[in-house]
């Protein structure tokens, strides 16, 4: 894995390097946001280029943005303690809102595409190798397999982050592709979770570039379960990395229609929320 190393060293230093020439002016916060974003994205089209001259293949995401933000969100309920019941009315709020999905535990992916089979655009997600990522490939692969016969069409997978902050990069290519290969056989679609809370920006772009070779459909940010959720900074970061092909997911903390558009004009093409239903009440004035 020589040449992919020196690949992830390579475009890290890129994009390192477009982060740290900051202005020096004084500027409010949500300049600063704005000008990372911008600064990012356009070292990420440098990065993307060199990626696809290296063999990089594209990833299958639509890269279409639904102009109504409930096509953003995956509606979500990962919490331990969810009832069947609560599942239920999730899937009644999908329903009513056309969601793009509800993203559930497996335990929950039957009872949901039950729910949801008489609607054509409400995805049924699940999540793999959740929360911790420490499972092996083969296991997370069988995973997705049995998520996809029950009726799942979303798999959002969660990296090996003890393999990927060793630098066990080719361990961690081997876990996301083991799921891809799986899923996209299937016909579903995978989104990466790389915990961003818990890596350095180095790390974070390497995770990206992993997923991006391996065919994956998104990169996320978070489970949800670690220190912290999304932040514009990191999709920033991420959507530079993997380009205008593949999808970023921001997830972790996004409950208001301020926070998710702050995510999606950083390069977010997907929300992960527990609040739905009230980020679209404040998006039509009804919150």
């Amino acid at each position: 894995m020589e040449n992919l190393e020196a690949l992830i060293a390579r475009v890290t230093q890129e994009v390192l390097t477009a982060l740290r020439n900051a202005p020096t002016l004084e500027t409010t916060e949500t300049e600063a946001q704005g000008w990372r974003a911008r600064t990012v994205f356009a070292a990420g089209q440098v990065v993307t280029a060199r990626l696809e001259r290296a063999g990089a293949p594209s990833a299958r995401a639509d890269r279409e943005r639904p102009v109504n933000i409930a096509r953003l969100i995956d509606h979500t309920l990962l919490k331990p303690e969810a009832t069947a019941q609560q599942i239920v009315h999730l899937c009644a709020e999908a329903r009513e809102y056309r969601f793009a999905s509800v993203c559930i535990n497996p335990w929950y992916v039957r009872l949901a595409a039950d729910l949801l089979s008489d609607v054509a655009d409400v995805e049924v997600c699940t999540v793999v190798g959740f929360p911790l990522g420490a499972t092996t490939p083969q296991v997370k692969a069988f995973e997705a397999l049995q998520a996809i016969a029950d009726g799942a069409t979303e798999v959002d997978m969660v990296i090996n982050v003890g393999a990927l902050k060793s630098k066990r990069y080719d361990a961690v290519a081997r876990d996301i592709r083991a799921v891809v290969q799986a899923a996209h056989g299937a016909g579903a679609l995978v989104k990466v979770i790389i915990e961003a809370a818990l890596l350095s920006d180095e790390e974070k772009i390497a995770a990206c570039l992993l997923a991006k070779q391996a065919e994956a459909d998104f990169v996320k940010t978070s489970t949800g379960f670690g220190p912290g959720g999304a932040t514009v900074e990191d999709v920033a970061l991420m959507r530079a990395v993997v380009g205008p092909e593949m999808g970023v997911k921001a997830a972790g903390g996004i409950r208001s229609y301020q926070a998710a558009q702050a995510m999606i004009a950083a390069g977010a093409n997907r929300i992960g929320a527990s609040a739905g239903v009230r980020i679209v009440a404040e998006a039509n004035g009804t919150a």
